[in-house]
């Protein structure tokens, strides 16, 4: 088991997508983690974004044993605000949720939540 908290190996990872007020069918999908990505949950779970014309800062984070939270705003062509909160259930499980708002202008493009689920399915082929 990796000292931060997951195993390294197969996820099965299932997302709920409610964007705009409609609920997308959930999608599951699979990720490999390697033992360095499984033991740097930090650097594997937070948000990796930019865009043109668009500066993105992370303005919180924090991190415990069981819960990452952390919050990212981006100015420039779109603003956007976004907001997680993972939980590590045990070394085989975690949920999250992550919610991101857009603007463009002064109207609101862009309302979307996330909700993974993760579970370890075995070892990577």
């Amino acid at each position: 088991m990796a000292a931060d908290g997951i195993q390294p190996g197969l996820w099965k990872i299932t997302t709920a997508v409610l964007n705009n007020g409609m609920q997308m069918p959930p999608q599951t999908n699979s990720r490999c983690l390697t033992a360095e990505q499984a033991g740097d949950l930090a650097d594997t779970f937070s948000p990796r974004f930019g865009g043109m014309n668009t500066t993105c800062q992370r303005t919180q984070y924090e991190k415990s044993e069981q819960k990452l939270t952390w919050r990212l705003e981006c100015r420039g062509q779109l603003n956007m605000d976004s907001a997680a909160e993972f939980i590590f259930v045990s070394p085989l499980r975690y949920t999250a949720v992550i919610s991101t708002k857009g603007w463009m202008g002064n109207q609101q493009m862009m309302d979307t939540q996330v909700t993974l689920q993760g579970e370890y399915v075995g070892a990577c082929q």
